[in-house]
């Protein structure tokens, strides 16, 4: 008799409804997997949030997390899940937490990748500690912050070290800009960074070895800052920023991340590259949707069926060393993915993909294009807009995704 293993996906959740959902749906149709003579079944379960001894058992060999990163106490439990138990996590509170993006755009620069100039700059009030008082007078050097803005040129972004949501993020436009955003940071520690002259504002969510470059157009409505626009890159730059994400993640070992990048011409400039809990929520993402959670399904699938196990180590001078070479650009770039493609198995996912998952794809078009999906997106738009936007923009979503269907029947017809 063929051997059967369970495995359980655990869902860390905030204020989500619309991707749990289609998730668990998903889930549903990759069904009972035989694999090596072995036939695997997965389930999810919603985690709670409970009072933990650091010797309990954990029931999930994966967590996905899409709240430790502002609220501590589950934080700490993944971290004990994985360090006493083995978890698998998607992401990892250790690296989220201590490279943040300050750290993240130091690493970046090492590499050589095309950060745009940034400056961080002290608290404009005091924190809340006794001995700020003291240090601030006797070590904390006096600076002017228009000669900083200056060196930098306008315009210019001012925004936290850590990141968050687009919180205090400030467009600086002159030096009146410059100080109502500084007094307005109070406890907040911020950057300066020039901005790029740019065509493009290119967002692209990686999961696993997955990535989607997407066309961003951040002044815009959140329903609209995704706009579906096939090839909007050169091959050069849409190639680099693939490559950038992927490295991105492999060099930290986050696996469900999204990063921004200003692009010109062929130029790839990348600005926001550490982000905890990834925006994939139904009606930003509306023509991506799909992909995304099938995506993070597939991935968190076959982790678990192939046993991956988490790399505690982060091999950063592997990195370094390419970085110190005398190869051009493209070249550590190429590198560099290599590197990251290697971590994340990609070659081996995609064909494993393929032999175990191929159904998954049909399935998940099907459901799309029925009405237990309109019944979610309903559901979505009832309780994310007004009363009176409602019908203006289940039209709308329901135009997109049916879109993709559509787009989704010529790629199986070709």
């Amino acid at each position: 008799m063929a051997e059967t293993t369970d495995h359980l996906i655990g869902l860390l959740l905030g204020a989500e409804e619309d991707w749990p959902q289609a998730f668990e749906q998903i889930l549903r149709f990759v069904g009972p997997l035989s694999v090596d003579g072995t036939t695997h079944r997965l389930a999810s379960e919603r985690l709670t949030i409970e009072p933990f001894a650091l010797t309990d058992p954990v029931r999930t060999g994966l967590v996905i997390d899409r709240l430790a990163h502002w609220y501590y106490h589950p934080r700490e439990w993944l971290k004990k899940a994985a360090l006493v138990n083995g978890t698998y996590l998607l992401n990892s509170p250790f690296t989220f937490q201590s490279m943040e993006k300050h750290s993240a755009y130091c690493a970046m620069l090492r590499l050589g990748l095309k950060v745009p100039k940034t400056i961080l700059v002290p608290y404009k009030n005091p924190i809340d500690n006794h001995r700020w008082a003291y240090t601030s007078e006797q070590y904390n050097k006096p600076f002017d912050l228009d000669v900083l803005a200056a060196e930098i040129g306008y315009p210019l972004y001012m925004k936290p070290f850590d990141g968050g949501g687009w919180r205090g993020v400030s467009r600086v436009d002159d030096q009146r800009d410059l100080h109502t955003a500084y007094d307005d940071s109070g406890e907040m520690l911020m950057h300066l960074q020039a901005t790029v002259d740019y065509d493009h504002f290119a967002r692209a969510l990686s999961i696993g070895p997955e990535t989607m470059v997407m066309d961003f157009r951040p002044e815009e409505p959140m329903h609209q800052r995704y706009h579906v626009s096939h090839g909007f890159l050169s091959d050069s730059a849409g190639k680099q920023s693939v490559a950038i994400s992927r490295i991105v993640n492999a060099f930290f070992h986050w696996e469900f991340n999204s990063c921004e990048m200003l692009v010109k011409g062929d130029e790839v400039h990348p600005i926001d590259y550490a982000n905890a809990c990834p925006d994939v929520a139904l009606t930003s993402l509306h023509y991506y949707f799909p992909w995304a959670i099938s995506a993070l399904v597939k991935w968190s699938t076959y982790c678990l069926v192939n046993g991956r196990r988490p790399h505690h180590d982060l091999e950063m001078d592997q990195y370094f060393e390419i970085a110190d070479s005398d190869r051009s650009y493209d070249e550590k770039l190429d590198a560099y993915l290599a590197l990251a493609d290697a971590h994340f198995e990609t070659v081996r996912y995609h064909a494993w993909c393929a032999e175990h998952l191929g159904h998954l794809d049909d399935a998940v078009a099907q459901w799309v294009s029925g009405p237990d999906f309109d019944r979610l997106l309903v559901e979505t738009v009832l309780t994310t807009y007004p009363a009176h936007e409602q019908e203006q923009f289940l039209a709308h979503f329901r135009g997109l995704i049916g879109m993709w269907v559509d787009d989704q029947g010529a790629v199986t017809r070709t």
